[in-house]
């Protein structure tokens, strides 16, 4: 298959759509939680979570504020700046899934979707109790892009949560012992193995390929 920018253009919606969010390969699958002002939780899983700095630690996910349809959690995060962002265990895909419903304002995804708010550090936005590996942050930033109306939300990690036998001395966390999930597209589903771990790369030290 070969396509250019038109093919894409003249593709179905739900096809193009569906084909794009695949191109990039997995993807971390991640549950961010927040909480209004009035104390309703909200929870929605995330594809777009990535890394933007190590000193000071930050991360950062792409929200659609778009005005035609509720989004509970850039409400939240600019009511009070808080948020959570937990790993989806291989063990509750489904549950985290679908958080993805449009539930009307006055339902949190906690209870619909079966899963427990927890409370930690002196964090306001819920953790997952079943994720392994949680993290929470605050709001430093949100940049909108105008090309599609999206907005990149930048937190500042507060405070880490996973096991001690998970992470290394050099730090480096296994993700397959977390049995931490990953996303291709919108709705596909992969547990993660890891296949090798690799000396820092200089030009000096290059192996016989």
């Amino acid at each position: 298959m070969e396509l250019t920018d038109v093919d894409i253009k003249e593709l179905d919606r739900i096809k193009r759509l569906n084909i794009i969010n695949s191109l990039t390969g997995i993807k971390p699958a991640n549950l961010i939680g927040t909480v209004s002002d009035t104390g309703l939780t909200n929870l929605a899983i995330f594809s777009s979570v990535i890394h933007l700095g190590s000193n000071p630690p930050l991360l950062g996910f792409i929200l659609r504020p778009d005005t035609q349809v509720r989004r509970d959690t850039f409400e939240n995060i600019t009511q009070n700046g808080q948020f959570t962002i937990n790993h989806v265990h291989s063990s509750f895909t489904e549950k985290a899934h679908y958080t993805s419903a449009k539930f009307s304002s006055d339902i949190s995804e906690f209870e619909r979707c079966k899963l427990t708010e927890e409370y930690l550090d002196s964090m306001q936005a819920p953790f997952v109790k079943e994720s392994i590996l949680k993290i929470g942050l605050e709001c430093v930033d949100k940049i909108p892009i105008e090309l599609n109306k999206t907005t990149l939300i930048i937190g500042k990690i507060k405070i880490v949560i996973l096991p001690d036998d998970s992470v290394d001395v050099n730090g480096h966390i296994n993700l397959e012992l977390l049995e931490t999930a990953g996303i291709s597209g919108l709705n596909s589903y992969y547990s993660l193995q890891k296949i090798a771990q690799y000396p820092y790369a200089r030009p000096e030290q290059l192996p016989e390929f």
